[in-house]
């Protein structure tokens, strides 16, 4: 028996080389983060043998956390590996970051799989990869774990080492990883909330039949969700920085730099456009004098702006249809009550502009600093 398991399982050592080997082709550093076979060892029974024979010819391996800055929700702030729960738990691997309105969607959902699931053999593996240099810090990041109630661990992928080893190009983007160390399911984007729970739950009724463990499983209880309009047109994601700032429609595009800028009388939707005194670097257009003013005739039921301040906090004043917005159209991130409606931008993260009480419309958005020293982003909208 002893004899027949270690020829078994050299076997199997042979076909995960082989299916590492073969596998998508990765580049060098995508090929040193895939887990190496001495990780996926757990039994030398036949059955399991024969299970993990079988997914070799389906499934990629899991790969390694690689490069990272730091850990949010870890003991003591202790790194944490994919490999040392292989055999224990089941993965979901979640690519985020927090200026992302499309990440915050899903938060509700990933934070009430953790709270029914975590006890059931679950583990939540935040990778946090920043699309922004803000989003790097520490401290920023840290916020908005606590603000977002997230329990689980959280990696910081400052590098994007983990990002390039699971050749990923999307935010958000889950990876399921099942008790012997492959990546079973992994979705793009927003949705199918009942299939990735859907898969949860089989992985978890797997991993209970190999280790023996009795198990009884309920569907999550998923809290308040933010909807999100799939009907109707929706002007897309306008970046003002040098990096993708093609969409501006009355600066030189791609290109660093002060600028000053006037906006024609005729405006094409979908296209937002500076006035004024600006600052182009690659992730952002900084105003230069007070005055100066974002404009964007867009579609849309929400509008959101990812902002920064460059030094000190900065008043801006908004306005839709050329009119002071009012409150029922005004997102949560809008004050009122002193002068004009405003945001004050006084951290580096997404802002909640724009909720219109009538729904999805055709509007114009206008922001105009009280002050220069604002960092312009992106616009996004729901």
């Amino acid at each position: 028996m002893k004899r027949e398991s270690i020829i078994g399982y050299g076997i199997l050592l042979l076909l995960v080389a082989g299916a590492i080997a073969l596998e998508f082709g990765f580049p060098h550093q995508a090929q040193e983060a895939v887990l190496t076979p001495d990780v996926i060892e757990g039994s030398t029974q036949e059955e399991d043998i024969a299970r993990v024979q079988q997914k070799l010819m389906q499934y990629p391996v899991a790969r390694r956390i690689v490069q990272p800055a730091g850990f949010i929700n870890t003991e003591n702030g202790e790194p944490i590996t994919i490999e040392d729960f292989i055999g224990e738990k089941v993965i979901l691997l979640d690519i985020w970051t927090y200026s992302c309105i499309n990440c915050q969607r899903t938060l509700p959902y990933l934070t009430a799989w953790d709270e029914t699931y975590r006890d059931k053999g679950l583990l939540i593996i935040g990778i946090h990869t920043p699309e922004f240099a803000f989003e790097k810090d520490m401290d920023n990041v840290r916020e908005a774990v606590s603000a977002a109630g997230i329990q689980y661990p959280v990696v910081l992928d400052n590098d994007r080492g983990t990002w390039t080893a699971y050749q990923n190009s999307y935010w958000p983007r889950k990876y399921l990883i099942d008790i012997d160390g492959f990546v079973v399911y992994d979705h793009i984007g927003e949705g199918a909330y009942e299939e990735t729970e859907a898969k949860i739950q089989e992985l978890l009724a797997e991993r209970a039949a190999v280790l023996g463990e009795r198990l009884e499983l309920d569907l999550a209880e998923i809290g308040e969700v933010e909807p999100l309009d799939r009907l109707n047109p929706r002007t897309p994601e306008l970046y003002f920085g040098a990096w993708r700032n093609d969409s501006v429609g009355n600066i030189e595009p791609e290109s660093e730099g002060p600028v000053s800028a006037t906006v024609p009388e005729e405006l094409s939707g979908d296209t937002p456009y500076l006035s004024g005194s600006w600052d182009i670097a690659y992730e952002y257009a900084l105003n230069l004098d007070a005055g100066a003013r974002v404009v964007l005739p867009y579609r849309a039921s929400k509008v959101f702006m990812v902002l920064a301040p460059s030094h000190e906090p900065v008043r801006a004043r908004v306005l839709l249809d050329r009119q002071p917005i009012r409150e029922e159209d005004a997102g949560e991130d809008v004050i009122f009550g002193d002068g004009d409606p405003y945001i004050l931008i006084d951290r580096d993260d997404m802002y909640r502009i724009v909720e219109t009480a009538d729904g999805w419309g055709q509007h114009l958005f206008e922001l105009v600093p009280d002050t220069p020293g604002l960092e312009v982003y992106t616009f996004t909208f729901g």
